[in-house]
């Protein structure tokens, strides 16, 4: 009886890091789709930054929810690896665990722990400055700021290296994430076409934000 309610616990927690993982992914589309516009238009790309950063849906109602779901499928993530670890067999350590899965997949732990940590700097750079602007230093209203807050972000080499190799981590991370999640939801069997969908994703989205930081960076 304990055993299978500890099964059951056990699937719970890998049922809810797979929907936080999707959900996650959302986000990860949309902020790509914002980003995006600040290559093609300078005046786009701050207005539809305004209007983010001032609906108070998204600033009272979705972006709490979001940081929630960050926090939420790291840690889901330190709980689920630790487990798996206890739950294997002296043994399977002598096995060569690259001969029956990916290195993405044996090491998401370890990408998701730079994705958090790369978070925190992204906070850094933009969220925290944002909050100080509009609830501490109040001063005049400039809804074309963002574009130039953002590419100044971009001069250092340093700061544009760290982004790019956090991306690719990303990559590396949705690769593996993408089909392990809906199997966590009971999809026992990923079809083809929602695979290559979650493999364009891992692809297109982390190496797209790197495009934009290498665009700014070369282009300020």
């Amino acid at each position: 009886m304990a055993k299978s309610a500890l099964l059951k616990s056990s699937i719970a927690k890998k049922v809810a890091m797979a929907l936080s993982g999707l959900f996650l992914m959302l986000f990860l589309a949309q902020h790509f789709f914002i980003n995006m516009t600040s290559v093609f238009s300078e005046n786009t790309f701050n207005s539809i930054s305004h209007f983010m950063g001032n609906n108070p849906l998204v600033q009272f109602v979705i972006q709490p929810v979001l940081i929630a779901g960050v926090v939420f499928h790291f840690i889901m993530g330190i709980v689920l690896d630790f487990k798996n670890r206890a739950a294997r067999p002296i043994a399977y350590a002598k096995n060569n665990g690259a001969a029956n899965s990916s290195w993405a997949s044996r090491n998401m732990i370890v990408t998701g722990a730079v994705i958090f940590a790369f978070l925190g700097l992204h906070f850094y750079d933009f969220w925290f400055p944002e909050m100080i602007y509009k609830y501490v230093d109040v001063s005049a209203l400039d809804e074309t700021r963002y574009f130039h807050e953002m590419t100044a972000k971009f001069e250092s080499p340093v700061r544009t290296g760290l982004y790019c190799l956090s991306f690719v981590l990303l990559a590396l991370h949705l690769w593996h994430g993408f089909s392990s999640s809906f199997q966590s939801v009971g999809a026992r069997r990923v079809s083809l076409g929602t695979q290559k969908l979650g493999y364009a994703f891992a692809i297109i989205v982390p190496f797209g934000f790197i495009f934009i930081a290498l665009f700014h960076h070369f282009n300020h």
